[in-house]
């Protein structure tokens, strides 16, 4: 018996050519920004959220109270 072959060889590039792919793939989908990270400052999401209606005025000025300090 001479091993895999032809046929194993083939088998193993395309096995090893698949996870190069796969890598850059993941690679590339790990850089892209994710979609919380917006660019937004905390204190334009804190605005969005009180236009909103997700936090009362009282919440609001007590975190804006804190990102001032």
């Amino acid at each position: 018996m001479m091993g895999f072959g032809f046929l194993g060889m083939l088998f193993f590039w395309g096995l090893f050519l698949a996870l190069v792919v796969g890598g850059v793939i993941w690679l590339v989908w790990q850089s892209r920004p994710s979609e919380g990270a917006s660019g937004k400052t905390a204190r334009q999401i804190l605005d969005e959220r009180l236009a909103r209606g997700e936090i009362t005025p009282e919440e609001y000025e007590a975190v804006r109270a804190k990102l001032n300090r």
